[in-house]
């Protein structure tokens, strides 16, 4: 008989897009679905990105180089050095999206059995990378009741073993929208000095800040070698379905490895790298404008979660996510019961419960993480369902 491989087995499902199957039963009945589980921007990808793809003339699609067009690389130089990270193109690598930075990451700096502190909860898909590249996530817990600040760093050096050789973080945070201060950076920064760790950056959300300035762990000083940044234009500009993003990194012996991880998938996108060379030559007030809609769109969605009875909301630094408690007994349950079982005037809302974005078994399941990409109307909307239905819900606590 035919078998799946181990690591087929235990790779884990997206708790983002699990549920996808109910949502398009509910469509397919005539409900309008508000697609809240998922952090696909209604922004429209800046037109001057798409007309340079439009416009583009070639006679053949070939490859560009491994590392990326050189073009492309050395506007990226630019844009980094705007935002205060002093690299050159030669420690840059375009990827397929961030999510290859991250495998990327993974792959040259783990061994197999090796061991990654994430706090937790933490991008989903971070899994499923260390699934594939048989790498054990150990979480360490951050909470709702403080926002989801980083962890005691006590918690931390109680997790480190002779197996661990990195830490990840997301800043600003994919789920819970915390931006960690420089204070917070700096206990980092010690920690990775003290036990020679590698510190993976997910900056896929760099501009996106409301209260306070992202620092980059590149921003840190005296661990250029230990510091990898993962990094995307899906959220940037818009444009998630490009799948273009960046390894980012100083330590010249692990760009060399991961040049070879780069050679062979042979090059990323042609089309997309055409438009994240566009998109830096925006205007620089383009994030004024994408970041004030995300902040009045996050402003709305705190101010009605926490209007809801039982329902407690952290208010996000910065991302376009947030974390809300809900009194149901269940998160999964009651997310999945949303597409089955709800409407309101043939309307309904689709979640993502929090349980998959925790490593711990059991925590979050009275979490879900909400995206708030939608505009004011249907954010306001989309929160007159969540409370008709938190109303009725068979399962809520009180």
């Amino acid at each position: 008989m035919l078998t799946i491989s181990q690591r087929g087995q235990a790779m884990p499902a997206s708790p983002i897009r699990k549920l996808v199957p109910f949502a398009e039963a509910a469509k397919k009945r005539g409900i309008k679905v508000y697609h809240l589980n998922i952090g696909q921007p209604d922004i429209e990808t800046p037109k001057m990105v798409l007309d340079a793809v439009r416009n583009s003339n070639f006679k053949v699609l070939e490859y560009s180089h491994s590392a990326g067009n050189e073009s492309y690389r050395k506007k990226l130089v630019t844009y980094y050095a705007s935002v205060g990270i002093e690299v050159n193109e030669n420690q840059i690598i375009i990827t397929t999206g961030g999510s290859e930075a991250i495998q990327f990451g993974f792959l040259a700096c783990l061994d197999a059995g090796d061991e990654v502190i994430i706090p937790e909860p933490f991008y989903a898909n971070y899994n499923g990378f260390a699934v594939a590249a048989g790498v054990t996530v150990v979480p360490i817990t951050s909470n709702i009741e403080n926002g989801f600040a980083l962890p005691p760093i006590a918690d931390f050096e109680a997790k480190i073993t002779s197996k661990t050789k990195a830490i990840v973080i997301c800043n600003p945070n994919n789920p819970t929208g915390y931006l960690y201060s420089k204070e917070e950076m700096e206990q980092l920064k010690a920690i990775i000095l003290k036990y020679n760790l590698y510190l993976f950056s997910d900056e896929a959300y760099r501009e996106f800040c409301y209260e306070g300035k992202q620092i980059s762990a590149l921003h840190l000083t005296g661990i250029d070698n230990n510091v990898v940044i993962m990094d995307t234009i899906s959220k940037r500009y818009s444009a998630c379905g490009g799948r273009i993003g960046a390894f980012v990194c100083k330590n010249a012996k692990l760009m060399e490895a991961v040049m070879k991880f780069a050679q062979a998938r042979l090059s990323p996108p042609s089309f997309a790298q055409i438009a994240g060379e566009a998109a830096i030559d925006l205007p620089a007030d383009y994030f004024d404008t994408t970041k004030a809609e995300y902040k009045s769109r996050r402003d709305l969605l705190v101010k009605r979660l926490n209007a809801i009875g039982g329902v407690y909301c952290p208010n996000p630094g910065g991302a376009f996510y947030a974390m809300a408690k809900l009194p149901v007994d269940d998160a999964d349950v009651f997310c999945q019961w949303l597409l089955e079982s709800f409407e309101d005037d043939g309307q309904t809302i689709m979640l993502a419960p929090a349980s998959g974005f925790y490593g711990t078994e059991g925590l979050g399941k009275q979490e879900v993480r909400i995206a708030y990409v939608l505009n004011i109307n249907d954010i306001n909307k989309s929160m007159d369902l969540l409370e008709k239905a938190l109303n009725i819900y068979p399962g809520k606590t009180n």
